[in-house]
C-alpha cells in the first residue's frame, strides 16, 4: 500500500484534534487533588457521559481494525460481536451485576472479588487484568503506528512513541475523567470520520445489493482472492445465521451455532462486559445507582448499530477485490522495501529461466519476500512465472516488476483493510477527519486501558500488598508513576502483536485465558452463598491452565500447538477465531466444574451478613418503580433486547 502525502487542511484537522484532547487533560488537572479524583474520578460524572465513554473506551483498535479486518474474513457473522456477544451481556450488567459493583463501594472489579472471597482472588485477578490490559493496550498501540506508517510513510517506532506520549500526558493530568471525557469527544469523531467512507464505499461497489450479489459469487471459490479455502454456500458472507447453522465447514469463520451462542454468546462475552474491568469502570464512575445502572444502556444504543460503520468497510474490500476496474486488493502483508529490492534484482537474475530452472529461479524470489515478521510471505507461483516470462520477453522497470511482486503474494493483511479505505475514498479534507477518527479511536484504546490498570495496580496490588496505611497523597503519586510505567509496558507489547494478522483473533485469545474463566468465577460467587474463597481461587487457576492446554494442544492459522507440536495438534482449526471460541468455552466449564466442587468440599469463611450487598439472594432488590419508565433499567433493557432479535432476524 503506498504512503499518501497529507495536505495542510488535513494537518489542521489533526493538529487541533491532538491539541484539544491535550487542552482536556490541562484542563481537568485543577481537579486532581486526591488519589479517588485521579483514578476513580469521585463517582460523579453524569450517565450521557459515562455511557458514551462506556462504549467508547471499547470503541479503539479491538474495534476498527479488527472489526474491519473480520468483516472481510468472515463477513457479516462478524456482527454476532454485537447482537450476540455485547447487547445481552450489557443488559445483564445494568440490571443484575451494577447494583453489586457499585453498591458495594468497591474501586474495582479486583475489590469486589475481595470482598465476595479473599485476598488470594483478588491478587491472581489483579495480575491477570493486569496483563489483559497491557497487551490490549498494546494493540492499539501497534494498529496506531502502523496506520501511521503504512497511509503517511511515518517510522513505525517514532509514530508508536510521540502518540504514547500524547496519551500520557493527558491522562497523567486528569486522570481518569479526563480519559472519559475524551472518550466521548473520541466517539463522535469515530462516526464523522467514518460514515463518509462507508457511505462513498457502498456507492463504488454499486449499493448494497451489488455488494451482496458480489459476495454471494465470491463465496463459490474465495480461494481466488486468498480469503479461505474451499467452498462455501452462495450466503456465506452476507447471513448472520445460516451459515452457522449448516456446520462450522459452511462458513469462513469455521465455528457453528453452538461455539457462537455459547463460546460468543455466553462465555467470552459476558465474561467481558460484565467482568472486565475496563469498561465497568466507567458505570462506576457514574454519580449515582440509577446513573451507574443505566450506563451500560446508554452504550448500548449505539453499539447495535455500530456494525454498519466497522463491519460494513471489510465487506467492501472484499466486494471491491472482484469488482472489475477497481484495481484494488485487499493489503497483503508488510514486506520491508529493501527485501522487495533484493526481489526485484532476483526476477531481473531469473531472464530467461528455462522450464527446467524456473522452479529454482522462482525459489530465488520467493526467499527474498520475507515478511516484517521473519517469515517468507506465500506467493502465487504462477504470477511468478508470468512475471519472469514478460521480463524476459521486454525488461520491465523496476517499479513494475515490485507491483507485480507485490500483487504476487497470496496472503492478505486483514488489519490494513480500513486503512486501504481511506487512502481510496478520502479526498484532502475528509482525508483528515478519518484519519483524526483513527487516532481517536486508537488513543481511546490506550488511556482506557491504562487508566484501568493504573487503578488496579494502586489500589488492588500496590496498596494491598506492598505499601499498606500510607497517605492518599502517596498513593495519588503512585497512581501517577504507573500510569507512566503501563505506557511503558503497552509498548513493548505493541511489538509482540505485530505477528497477529488479525487483532481481532488476537484479542479475542487474551480474553479467553483470562475473562472466560472469570465469568465462571463471578456467576457462582454472586449468586451462590455457598461458594468459597478457596474454590474461586483454584477454579481461576484452573480455568486458566484449561485455556492454556486448548491453545497448547490445537493448531489454527499456524498459531498454537506448543504443548505437544503442531504436526500432532489434537485439533486443527479453520480459524483463529473458531479456537478462541472453544478455548472460552473449555476454559469456562472447567472453572465452574473447579469451583464448585472444590467449594462444596471447603468451608466457607464468610457470614451471611458478611455477604449482604455481594450476593443476589442476600442482598435487597434494588426498586425503582419511582422512576420514570424510561429511566428503569428492566425495562429499557427488555427494549433493546427486542430490537436486538429484529437485527438478527434481518440479517439471518
Amino acid at each position: 500500500m503506498q504512503a499518501i502525502s497529507l495536505q495542510w487542511i488535513d494537518y489542521v484537522i489533526l493538529i487541533a484534534y491532538v491539541a484539544f484532547v491535550l487542552g482536556i487533560g490541562w484542563a481537568l488537572a485543577r481537579y486532581m487533588k486526591t488519589s479517588s479524583d485521579f483514578l476513580t474520578s469521585a463517582r460523579s460524572i453524569p450517565t450521557w457521559i459515562t455511557g458514551l465513554a462506556f462504549i467508547s473506551a471499547n470503541l479503539g483498535a479491538l474495534e476498527l481494525v479488527g472489526m474491519a479486518a473480520s468483516g472481510a474474513k468472515y463477513g457479516i457473522s462478524t456482527a454476532h460481536f454485537y447482537w450476540v456477544g455485547a447487547i445481552p451481556a450489557m443488559v445483564f450488567l445494568a440490571i443484575f451485576m451494577m447494583p453489586f459493583y457499585y453498591g458495594s463501594k468497591a474501586r474495582s472489579v479486583p475489590e469486589y472479588l475481595k470482598m465476595r472471597f479473599d485476598e488470594r482472588v483478588r491478587a491472581l485477578n489483579s495480575v491477570a487484568f493486569a496483563v489483559m490490559t497491557i497487551f490490549a493496550s498494546g494493540i492499539s498501540m501497534h494498529a496506531l503506528a502502523q496506520l501511521l506508517n503504512q497511509l503517511l510513510n511515518w517510522d513505525y517506532n517514532l509514530s508508536l512513541w510521540i502518540c504514547s506520549i500524547v496519551v500520557l500526558l493527558y491522562v497523567l493530568k486528569g486522570g481518569l475523567t479526563s480519559a472519559i471525557y475524551t472518550e466521548v469527544l473520541q466517539f463522535f469523531m469515530i462516526v464523522l470520520g467514518f460514515a463518509p467512507v462507508v457511505y462513498l464505499g457502498l456507492k463504488d461497489v454499486g449499493g448494497w445489493g451489488a455488494m451482496n450479489q458480489t459476495l454471494h459469487t465470491i463465496a463459490a471459490n474465495p480461494a481466488t482472492l486468498n480469503l479461505a479455502d474451499g467452498k462455501f454456500d452462495s450466503n456465506a458472507w452476507t447471513s448472520a445465521w445460516q451459515p452457522l447453522l449448516a456446520g462450522s465447514g459452511s462458513n469462513p469463520m469455521g465455528v457453528d451455532w453452538f461455539a457462537m451462542v455459547f463460546g460468543l454468546g455466553f462465555v467470552l462475552s459476558f465474561g467481558y462486559w460484565c467482568t472486565n474491568f475496563l469498561v465497568v469502570q466507567r458505570a462506576m464512575a457514574a454519580k449515582n445507582m440509577t446513573a451507574a445502572r443505566n450506563t451500560p444502556l446508554v452504550g448500548a444504543v449505539p453499539k447495535m448499530f455500530l456494525p454498519f460503520l466497522v463491519i460494513i468497510p471489510g465487506m467492501i474490500a472484499v466486494a471491491l477485490m472482484s469488482a472489475p476496474g477497481k484495481d484494488y486488493r485487499i493489503p497483503p502483508p508488510i514486506i520491508a522495501q529493501a527485501n522487495y529490492d533484493q526481489a526485484v534484482a532476483a526476477v531481473k537474475a531469473a531472464k530467461g529461466a528455462t522450464s527446467a530452472t524456473m522452479p529454482a529461479a522462482v525459489a530465488a524470489i520467493a526467499e527474498k519476500m520475507t515478511k516484517i515478521d521473519g517469515k517468507t510471505a506465500k506467493l502465487n507461483a504462477d504470477g511468478i512465472v508470468a512475471l519472469i516470462k514478460e521480463n524476459t520477453a521486454s525488461p520491465l522497470p523496476d517499479d513494475a516488476i515490485q507491483n507485480r511482486l507485490y500483487n504476487s503474494i497470496a496472503e492478505n493483511d486483514y488489519n490494513n483493510v480500513i486503512l486501504s479505505l481511506v487512502k481510496k475514498y478520502c479526498p484532502p479534507g475528509l482525508l483528515g477527519l478519518a484519519l483524526t477518527a483513527l487516532l481517536a479511536s486508537f488513543m481511546s484504546g490506550m488511556a482506557g486501558n491504562v487508566t484501568a490498570f493504573n487503578t488496579v495496580f494502586t489500589y488492588d496490588l500496590y496498596q494491598a500488598y506492598f505499601a499498606k496505611n500510607k497517605s492518599d497523597a502517596h498513593y495519588f503519586w503512585m497512581g501517577k508513576m504507573i500510569t507512566v510505567v503501563g505506557i511503558l509496558l503497552s509498548i513493548a507489547a505493541a511489538y509482540f502483536a505485530r505477528q497477529f494478522n488479525n487483532a481481532m483473533d488476537f484479542i479475542q485469545l487474551v480474553f479467553g485465558f483470562v475473562n472466560a474463566p472469570l465469568f465462571a468465577t463471578f456467576l457462582l460467587g454472586m449468586f451462590w452463598k455457598r461458594c468459597t474463597g478457596t474454590g474461586a481461587f483454584i477454579g481461576l487457576f484452573a480455568g486458566i491452565a484449561g485455556s492454556a492446554a486448548v491453545h497448547g494442544l490445537t493448531v489454527a492459522e499456524g498459531k498454537g500447538g506448543w504443548i505437544i507440536g503442531q504436526s500432532h495438534a489434537l485439533v486443527n482449526f479453520p480459524s483463529s477465531m473458531a479456537q478462541n471460541f472453544w478455548l472460552a468455552v473449555v476454559a469456562f466449564v472447567v472453572c465452574f466444574v473447579a469451583t464448585a466442587g472444590i467449594s462444596l468440599a471447603t468451608e466457607s469463611k464468610k457470614t451471611d451478613e458478611e455477604l449482604k450487598g455481594l450476593v443476589y439472594s442476600l442482598t435487597p432488590k434494588t426498586v425503582d418503580h419511582n422512576q420514570p419508565v424510561w429511566q428503569r433499567p428492566a425495562v429499557v433493557g427488555v427494549a433493546l433486547l427486542v430490537v436486538c432479535v429484529v437485527l438478527n432476524v434481518i440479517f439471518w
